[in-house]
């Protein structure tokens, strides 16, 4: 064959072969992305949790800072796109594990008083692709923790009614 008439098969064979090596480059990528986003929000539902057993049960800083937000930031995650502090579910369970009904309730005993662990929950997560042509979101798994309460932002010194510490 002449050199002329192969000229055109080299564009051909560099747009399949260019085809296959960026496909494989953006999957190597987005791997490496949900691998990093399954990790957040795995450390996302343990910070929480920690937080909770240890800050006051009505302290929306709580879930702020388990989204890395500092206290006063409202709104969606600055490292994790798309999750706000809407996608928690934080719940205070008994010592069988059921849900206590009235956690702010200090004189009851099947309120404050039942708490024995904290649990915080993300649920249907959607992580985004950013190849092309495959948006499909992906929903991901159901993220829990569940830690023993600590001082819940109380502290009580024999005789002293519990006062509450800011978190």
């Amino acid at each position: 064959m002449n050199r002329r008439g192969m000229q055109g098969v080299y564009v051909v064979e560099f747009a399949i072969i260019g085809l296959l090596m960026f496909t494989l480059l953006f999957g190597v990528l987005e791997m490496g992305r949900l691998y990093f986003t399954v990790n957040a929000l795995n450390e996302t539902v343990r910070r929480g949790a920690r937080l909770a057993a240890v800050c006051n049960i009505s302290d929306p800083v709580v879930l702020r800072r388990a989204i890395y937000n500092t206290a006063g930031d409202k709104g969606a995650s600055g490292l994790i796109a798309n999750l706000d502090t809407s996608d928690l579910i934080l719940t205070y369970l008994d010592k069988d594990g059921g849900p206590v009904a009235s956690p702010n309730d200090l004189v009851s005993a099947t309120g404050f008083r039942a708490i024995r662990y904290v649990r915080l929950t993300l649920e249907n997560f959607k992580f985004d692709l950013f190849i092309p042509g495959f948006g499909v979101p992906i929903t991901l798994p159901v993220f829990r923790a569940t830690l023993p309460r600590e001082s819940l932002g109380r502290h009580s010194e024999a005789g002293v009614v519990p006062e509450i510490t800011p978190c």
